[in-house]
């Protein structure tokens, strides 16, 4: 039996987003107190964490100063510098743990690592020239996408090639940025399985849910997904063979098309993740708290869901709709606290929440 880190003690946050925020309450329900380290001013954690850290990462001594003051670490977001997780990690724990960041950081590395444990994933291929991208395009074919190996989301740093006269262009918008060709997969639906692994080694995965995607972004995530009871079980069974792969502490999203030959892995997340929103009014339980759970030595929630839930992301302008939205029955509204909307900002999700039939 792991050892539960006791009531009061701090647990840093590197990033101060909605995500780190709404760590923070389920933090602060099970009797923890959160530092959040975030380079921006202002962010939406610093509405509810006891303490924030506005500094950037490059500031050794702001790093040191933070990691002395708590008791463990996590991250709200993937992409913290490799200089200032080997600082962190030489004075405290960091969970989930470097090996998760590392192969969730390069798209090359994460493609390698699914393959290795025996997933499936879209074709794909390094690229860096323009000799090696018509190569690649003459293997996997057409359409395709063009995307860096680091730092892209929400649709970013990525470029459809329709045919091969676009291929120029595409490795020019890249702008010598490492990337890597991935083939297009033909599939029915896309889903994601919210899973999390504890740290005596238990892994607690909630249903798969349902993705509809917008210009690159997540629009609704609807549980239960349309899936067979096998498709339902493989793509459980999926994620925990990655969590177990990675000797992973913390919550996971993972990123499923479902195809008529099987699941195949589009991406993973090492963090709690927009597609578990839904959990927060689905199960007793929900995704932030089960990463709270993990990283402090709890034993797992079940993920049992009590409900049918759509979860809808509000971006943008999108946000001047809550109060229509808040006259809807059992429409649970949760808002990020930011000032300014502009579009593509998710500024807060909606749940609708609906008994199963």
């Amino acid at each position: 039996m792991t050892e539960m880190l006791p009531p009061g003690s701090v647990i840093g946050i590197l990033g101060g987003g909605q995500l780190g925020r709404m760590l923070s309450v389920a933090a602060a329900r099970l009797g923890y107190r959160t530092h959040v380290y975030e380079p921006a001013a202002n962010p939406p954690a610093a509405h509810v964490a006891e303490r924030v850290v506005t500094a950037p990462y490059e500031d050794a001594a702001a790093l040191r100063a933070f990691a002395e003051g708590v008791d463990v670490i996590t991250y709200e977001f993937e992409n913290v510098p490799t200089a200032a997780l080997d600082l962190l990690e030489s004075l405290r724990p960091i969970r989930p743990n470097r090996r998760a960041l590392a192969v969730s950081q390069d798209r090359m590395l994460e493609k390698d690592f699914l393959s290795g444990i025996g997933l499936t994933t879209a074709p794909y291929a390094a690229v860096t020239t323009l000799t090696e991208l018509e190569a690649a395009l003459a293997r996997i074919g057409t359409p395709a996408i063009l995307k860096t190996t680091r730092l892209g989301y929400d649709g970013k740093g990525q470029v459809r090639i329709a045919d091969v006269s676009a291929a120029e262009g595409a490795l020019a918008a890249m702008q010598g940025a490492a990337s890597v060709l991935e083939g297009f997969v033909t599939f029915t639906r896309e889903v994601s399985v919210i899973a999390a692994r504890g740290l005596s080694g238990e892994v607690a995965a909630y249903d798969p849910g349902e993705n509809v995607h917008v210009d690159g972004i997540l629009s609704t995530t609807t549980v239960p997904a349309t899936l067979t009871p096998g498709q339902r079980t493989d793509a459980v069974l999926l994620a925990a063979r990655i969590l177990n792969a990675l000797d992973y502490v913390g919550v996971m999203g993972v990123e499923l098309f479902v195809t008529p030959a099987g699941l195949v892995v589009n991406e993973i997340a090492p963090r709690v993740h927009n597609s578990g929103h839904w959990t927060q009014n689905g199960c007793a339980v929900d995704q932030f708290e089960q990463h709270i759970r993990a990283i402090a030595g709890w034993p797992l929630g079940d993920g049992s869901r009590h409900a049918d839930v759509v979860m809808e992301n509000l971006i943008g302008d999108d946000v001047a709709r809550v109060p229509q939205i808040a006259r809807e029955p059992n429409a649970a509204i949760h808002l990020y606290g930011k000032a300014e909307a502009r579009p593509g900002r998710k500024m807060g999700h909606v749940n609708r929440v609906r008994q199963p039939a």
